[in-house]
């Protein structure tokens, strides 16, 4: 459910960073340059934001290794979607910088899911393969 939650919002919110995203940051009054680094840094969080989905969808139909580790996995990624690709989407909406030092948590959270994954390998049974 987490899986498909987060691959219609991370769609939802592309499609609005492709098709909405510029003409929202001119009304708020933004130079031209800066909507271009925004909508970079908010097209980051979008692209992350898919990938990871599709991990957590990848997660859920993986027929080998303990539960306990896909779901600490699944959680990892999950906040990695929420603190990396959310910060980006914060820091752009609203345009405050600060929202930028939670964004490498989320990265962390992401390289520390990544990781996890090798416990599922690593304990896969030889019955599995």
């Amino acid at each position: 459910m987490a899986a498909a939650i987060c691959g219609a919002l991370g769609v939802l919110i592309g499609a609005f960073g492709a098709h909405g995203l510029a003409g929202f940051l001119e009304s708020r009054g933004l130079d031209a340059e800066t909507i271009a680094k925004r909508s970079d840094q908010f097209d980051v969080g979008a692209r992350y934001h898919l990938v990871h989905a599709v991990v957590l969808l990848s997660l859920a139909a993986v027929p080998f290794g303990a539960d306990r580790i896909r779901r600490v996995a699944s959680w990892l990624f999950l906040l990695g979607i929420v603190f990396f690709s959310g910060s980006l989407y914060l820091l752009v909406v609203f345009n405050v910088p600060k929202f930028g030092a939670v964004t490498p948590i989320g990265g962390l959270l992401w390289i520390f899911g990544w990781i996890t994954l090798l416990g599922l390998v690593k304990n896969r049974d030889v019955s599995d393969r």
